[in-house]
């Protein structure tokens, strides 16, 4: 009988370690990692990505670029035979990176996030198995997110679950007037990140996280770099432990109410506590600096829309880049 109990190695990579040690938490989060990280789905993961409509992936296309991408389905596109094992029944939209890396072998993260309840749930895994109508993925990884700084959301069909045809697909080298725009008045967005493989020290390959807050919480600091700030969380690191092995990051934005995808990816810094830029933004405890080298506007591309309900009481906890500039200023002043 497969052991469902707590594992006894490190769920941790050198790199989600080595933050961990910086902050001096390293021996507290191995015990954490070890209950909360596992290898299977619990029951309860099981069911709640049954019940979808739409869920995250992170990939690496052949160039090694991070790309973040959203699957939809009628709720039931994804169901869980077992806790090893998950089974999608979708392939991604029209023009998404996804489509050059769904491919036997590949080792993908997923994020299940349900903005009306503001539950999330994290798997990672290889893919062992595609099809013409969907791909089978071997869970490696396991855990929950807690359900800070996502925003209440509803969610609606406007047309059928399997239109997934963009209306345009527009190739972008840094951020257009548009693209800025839609950075500007984001309160969420997804962020993929990977390492390479390093069998037996916590390995997951590609991964999906998500970041929140207030309008505003993202900066753009110029036409292919934004600084985007990292708050409170559970203190796994896997989204910043990767990036410390391998500065590669894809980020998503999703147009909530017209459905446009903007997808970004390039190379990542760590911004670190003391950093000027970061002491006067309320809530800040480190940042990290996207460089954009390449990105895909996807018009249209999904067939569901949201409808704002609610803020997060911890996004609201939080400060704006124009805030912590006029902060800033008056101290200067």
């Amino acid at each position: 009988m497969d052991n469902l109990g707590p594992r006894d190695d490190s769920p941790f990579h050198a790199g989600e370690r080595s933050v961990q040690e910086r902050l001096g938490i390293g021996e507290r989060m191995l015990g954490i990692g070890q209950r909360a990280i596992r290898t299977w789905m619990p029951e309860q993961h099981q069911r709640f990505f049954e019940q979808l409509p739409f869920i995250l992936a992170g990939s690496v296309d052949g160039e090694g670029r991070p790309w973040a991408s959203v699957l939809v389905g009628q709720p039931g596109f994804v169901q869980a035979p077992d806790a090893h094992r998950l089974e999608f029944s979708a392939r991604p939209i029209e023009g998404d990176p996804l489509s050059q890396a769904l491919v036997p072998d590949a080792r993908l993260g997923f994020l299940g996030i349900e903005l009306h309840t503001r539950r999330r749930n994290r798997v990672n895994g290889r893919v062992v198995q595609v099809g013409a109508d969907g791909f089978t993925l071997a869970v490696e990884q396991s855990t929950g997110n807690c359900p800070r700084y996502i925003q209440g959301r509803e969610f609606e069909w406007v047309r059928d679950a399997s239109d997934l045809r963009p209306r345009s697909i527009d190739a972008l080298t840094s951020l257009d007037d548009e693209a800025r725009a839609a950075v500007a008045r984001a309160d969420t967005l997804f962020v993929a990140t990977a390492v390479p493989q390093q069998d037996g020290d916590g390995d997951r390959g590609a991964d999906v996280s998500h970041r929140g807050g207030r309008a505003g919480f993202i900066k753009i600091e110029d036409d292919r770099t934004l600084l985007v700030p990292d708050y409170a969380g559970n203190h796994f690191f896997m989204t910043l432990g990767n990036l410390q092995l391998n500065p590669r990051a894809g980020v998503l934005f999703i147009d909530f109410d017209s459905g446009d995808l903007l997808s970004l990816t390039g190379s990542a810094e760590l911004v670190w506590d003391g950093a000027p830029e970061l002491q006067a933004f309320e809530g800040a405890e480190r940042a990290w600096r996207l460089r954009i080298e390449s990105g895909l506007r996807l018009r249209d591309a999904l067939p569901l829309r949201w409808k704002f309900r609610d803020w997060s009481p911890n996004s609201l906890a939080t400060g704006t880049w124009e805030e912590a500039q006029s902060k800033r200023q008056a101290e200067q002043d």
